[in-house]
């Protein structure tokens, strides 16, 4: 299977794709904005790049509940960040955002992805990413970004995730967006529960059938600090074990806040796997 980001294709047979995480934002729930500052998010964005990150993904409105973000001030966070990224780094760049207008500022910057954790509600959003020629991430959400949702009910999570997916693709196939540009998200934490986090997580190899690049996003997440008892500072191993997991299930697109970290487990796994196919097929 093949990756497309820009003009970068990736082989993600085996080998994974790790994408630093960069929040333009001032309470992000992992760093609290500790790199809010620009010279702050240069000096991070410098250092998950020397750690090995194969793509940045910026963000300027944090995906849970807080103070309302105006789109001219998201575009202030993200459209100088990406012109930054793009002048100093060869690597390509995403923007999460779910705002078409500032989709198409980044991607006119110079960004390659558009990270909607919106699951493309808004209708102008693929023909945005199909102009540019941008890749996509899909990502399942109950109710909407921001939305609080402590108790969420499903008929079943993975039928209702699944197939929530399965449209987001086929839209973006429709969109005339080629599926080496497409990626989909389960969307741990995105209005679900531990438990439904979990089921989603430890079946990735049903959303791998979907025949798209497969997308986790699960570092340090609140699923994660519920089943071991930690707060956000100390779930680095529970997010490995979990990027473990993920990608021997066929995730091929890791989301992390420790690039260096989640590049050894997904370089480990990847040799594991190769050299497993390799037996088999002397063995037949």
């Amino acid at each position: 299977m093949i990756l497309e980001l820009g003009r970068h294709r990736h082989d993600i047979t085996y080998r994974s794709v790790v994408m630093g995480i960069l929040n333009r934002t001032p309470d992000s729930f992992y760093d609290h904005g500790d790199y809010f500052a620009f010279d702050k998010f240069l000096t991070k964005a410098e250092s998950l790049v020397a750690q090995g990150a194969d793509l940045l993904d910026v963000g300027g409105v944090k995906a849970g509940p807080g103070p309302v973000v105006s789109q001219e001030e998201e575009l202030e966070r993200v459209v100088p960040a990406v012109e930054a990224l793009v002048a100093r780094f060869d690597v390509p760049v995403s923007v999460d955002t779910w705002n078409v207008a500032v989709l198409d500022a980044a991607l006119s910057a110079g960004a390659v992805v558009g990270n909607d954790i919106s699951g493309f509600a808004d209708p102008e959003y693929l023909p945005t990413c199909a102009r540019h020629g941008a890749s996509v991430v899909a990502t399942h959400i109950r109710l909407g970004p921001r939305i609080p949702d402590p108790e969420p009910v499903y008929d079943d999570v993975l039928v209702d995730v699944r197939a929530f997916l399965a449209r987001c693709g086929a839209a973006a196939l429709e969109a005339g967006i080629p599926r080496e540009r497409i990626m989909l998200d389960d969307g741990l934490d995105l209005g679900k529960t531990e438990p439904q986090s979990l089921a989603l997580l430890r079946s990735s190899d049903q959303l791998a059938a979907l025949g798209f690049p497969t997308f986790l996003s699960a570092s340090n997440k609140r699923f994660l600090g519920e089943l071991l008892g930690t707060d956000v500072s100390d779930r680095h191993d529970g997010t490995l074990a979990a990027h473990a997991l993920g990608v021997s299930l066929g995730c091929r697109i890791l989301r992390s806040h420790d690039v260096a970290g989640s590049r050894r487990v997904a370089d480990t796994i990847a040799a594991i796997l190769e050299a497993r196919d390799a037996r088999d097929a002397e063995a037949a």
